[in-house]
């Protein structure tokens, strides 16, 4: 059986990036595909060939790769794929639309539907100077919502990474689609039940992720906290916020995991699809103060592996940063739910037995 795994874009090294490096450690004999590939700032491939698109000709393309959001379909439909049995896309976007042969299985791991195309509120707000053009951009994202409404319907079977995603997929492009919780490579957190006094926030700097509710929440408690990431955000949450917060800029892999395992408490306000920064705090033994929506009903267990606060508020979070400070946590058993239930092993047991069973539904013989 020959397997291909596709990604929206190799850019960047956010969730589903994550996972896609995942796939492709489970899956080392499968060719890999992607609209554009940025080999310094994306996941770790090795030595393996990266099959691009036209797109990836054009300058400066890393940097702006957004901007091309128009071509991505095209780009993917002109990607020849018809010698693989098996194609497992990875996408939030564009690489669902892929072609294949009639007979051949297309699974997609699918991350989210296409936000800025759904959410566009919420999209815009990251790029402020675009607002001004919404006019012009709502009659693009018209034109693009259609095509991908069309390409939503070419994978034969999703996988959802929550609930939460699972109904989108459902609601929105009229396709059933299984939950299957992502995991997390557990392997590199290490766990510490002696916790330091400071709380962390792990995060890109985007408008969604509601950092501003954190730093106000923190500047009104003056307690510690520590701000990885970077993003458009940056400059004015660093503009509001008091001395008791540090902002840390970009982080090695290595420093990430050590703050993630001495933390207090790990902060996430944002309303996430599904949200992996989470469970990689619980894998480390370190509990989560969450806002209460969306993925993390998933994930967590309030009072157990961490505590939810029920509006994206300020004076929200402070009360639960206030009571989850009296409350005892057992570090142990909040990394060994991590690991019992979001593990690599624990996800790729349930995936392959899913892609077992639509093979042989066909005829056709898994194999890793």
């Amino acid at each position: 059986m020959k397997v291909a795994l596709v990604h929206d874009f190799l850019t960047q090294r956010g969730g589903g990036e994550r996972v896609f490096e995942l796939l492709c450690n489970h899956f080392p004999k499968a060719d890999i595909y992607t609209s554009v590939y940025d080999r310094p700032n994306t996941i770790n491939l090795g030595d393996r060939p990266i099959n691009t698109t036209f797109l990836q000709k054009i300058p400066a393309v890393h940097k702006n790769f957004r901007l091309f959001a128009p071509f991505y379909y095209q780009a993917f439909r002109t990607l020849n794929l018809q010698d693989y049995d098996l194609i497992l896309s990875s996408s939030s976007s564009f690489a669902k639309g892929i072609k294949k042969r009639n007979d051949a299985i297309h699974i997609c791991f699918c991350h989210n539907i296409t936000r800025f195309l759904w959410d566009t509120d919420t999209y815009l707000r990251e790029y402020g100077s675009f607002s001004l053009f919404k006019p012009l951009i709502e009659i693009v994202f018209q034109w693009m919502r259609q095509q991908d409404l069309r390409y939503a319907q070419c994978p034969d079977y999703y996988i959802a990474n929550s609930t939460t995603v699972a109904k989108r997929i459902e609601n929105i492009y009229r396709k059933d689609a299984i939950s299957i919780n992502y995991p997390i490579d557990d392997r590199r957190f290490t766990f510490c039940d002696q916790k330091e006094d400071y709380c962390l926030v792990s995060s890109r700097h985007l408008s969604y992720k509601r950092l501003d509710v954190i730093v106000e929440a923190f500047n009104a408690l003056g307690l510690p906290l520590l701000i990885t990431g970077e993003g458009p955000e940056t400059t004015n949450l660093q503009s509001r916020a008091k001395p008791n917060i540090q902002f840390l800029g970009h982080v090695s892999d290595r420093d990430r995991c050590q703050l993630m395992a001495k933390a207090k408490f790990v902060i996430v306000a944002a309303l996430e699809d599904y949200g992996l920064v989470p469970i990689e705090a619980n894998a480390s033994g370190t509990p989560v103060i969450a806002y209460g929506a969306g993925g993390v009903l998933d994930t967590q267990i309030s009072g157990f592996t961490g505590l939810f606060f029920a509006e994206q508020t300020a004076s929200s979070l402070e009360s639960a940063i206030i009571k989850a400070q009296t409350m005892s946590w057992d570090y142990a058993k909040i990394r060994d739910h991590a690991i019992t239930n979001f593990s690599e092993a624990v996800f790729f047991q349930k995936v392959d037995q899913m892609i077992a069973h639509i093979c042989q539904s066909q005829g056709i013989k898994y194999n890793t």
